[in-house]
């Protein structure tokens, strides 16, 4: 009988909320939400829908994700190097038998209101047992510029979009039928590598390949280096025509960036100044003055000061860092 698999996906190292996220302890693992972390969180939103729970996790931090895992009821695939979603996809997919139904989350959003979330994923799975492969998209609320959208009428996807200029995000929501892309995925295993094989060959067989010499779910880093690094979403979610949209009303949020982390913190109370300025990560006294909706973040080691408007750019700021092999990643 098929078996419902939470696949969670937790490879990130948060870019965009450096200096909180750093490698060995990427933003998915920090208890900012009310003593839990967003993994913690992901773990146990699913647990009332699904059979087993499997994570493709990086090597520097798969240790923090154990402690979440439902003991007897999940497995784990370690990754030597990152390869992107269409292939940590395929891995999780190669261990699960072919009507397994995968229900694919991130590791770092925050979702709110779990009764509409169980229903939508049921609804989800109903459709991808009839061999869809099944996205959420999510009602938006702002012009936002932080995420792709997509284009729909019904459960018909029309396209999908690149994260779009202020100007474009305006006229996305003024037109009402295009929904935020969520980067949550319900198929079953075999029409996932289906498609995966049909559209991009390449990487299904080099994913075959490194899946087929894992010893003990860890995967080698010499082969996987060969694995062409391509998302789920343009190597089969934005080229098949067996995809279905879920318009979902839940409350989302990816957490990608410090304007999403202010503004839940500033909806459970965390102090904000009558300019709209904000402190995290220490309770020193801090004074900004002829700033608006500014954020300090504070840590042992770095300052970041970001304009909240600014806080995509905080990744650009990361390469910087990466680029400069700085001891503070």
């Amino acid at each position: 009988m098929a078996s419902i698999i939470n696949v969670i996906l937790s490879g990130g190292v948060g870019s965009r909320l450096w200096p909180l996220s750093r490698k060995t302890r990427p933003k998915q693992y920090i208890p900012l939400f009310e003593g839990q972390s967003l993994f913690e969180l992901t773990v146990s939103r699913n647990q009332g829908i699904v059979d087993r729970t499997l994570m493709v996790g990086s090597i520097q931090n798969v240790d923090l994700a154990k402690p979440y895992l439902p003991e007897n009821k999940s497995q784990t695939i370690v990754e030597a190097t990152p390869r992107n979603t269409a292939a940590a996809i395929a891995f999780a997919a190669f261990a699960c038998a072919p009507e397994d139904i995968l229900i694919v989350t991130p590791s770092d959003h925050l979702i709110e209101n779990q009764t509409q979330y169980e229903a939508v994923m049921k609804q989800g799975i109903e459709m991808a047992k009839q061999d869809y492969l099944v996205t959420f998209g999510i009602q938006p609320n702002r012009p936002e510029t932080g995420y792709g959208y997509i284009e729909y009428e019904d459960n018909y996807v029309l396209s999908f979009r690149e994260k779009p200029n202020l100007e474009t995000a305006r006229e996305f929501l003024k037109r009402g039928n295009f929904l935020w892309n969520s980067g949550i995925f319900c198929f079953k295993a075999s029409i996932y590598l289906e498609e995966l094989f049909r559209f991009e060959p390449k990487v299904f067989r080099a994913a075959k390949e490194v899946f087929e010499a894992s010893h003990h779910g860890i995967l080698s880093e010499e082969l996987s280096v060969k694995i062409p690094s391509k998302s789920i979403d343009y190597a089969v979610m934005e080229r098949s025509e067996r995809i279905k949209v879920i318009p979902s009303p839940f409350v989302w949020s990816d957490m990608g960036s410090y304007d999403s982390l202010y503004d839940y913190l500033k909806g459970k109370g965390h102090a904000v100044d009558p300019a709209g300025n904000m402190v995290i990560g220490t309770d020193k006294y801090v004074a900004f003055v002829g700033l608006q909706d500014t954020i300090l973040v504070h840590t042992d080691d770095a300052l970041l000061v970001v304009n909240k408007q600014a806080s995509q750019d905080v990744k650009h700021l990361y390469e910087e860092l990466e680029h400069g092999a700085s001891p503070l990643l």
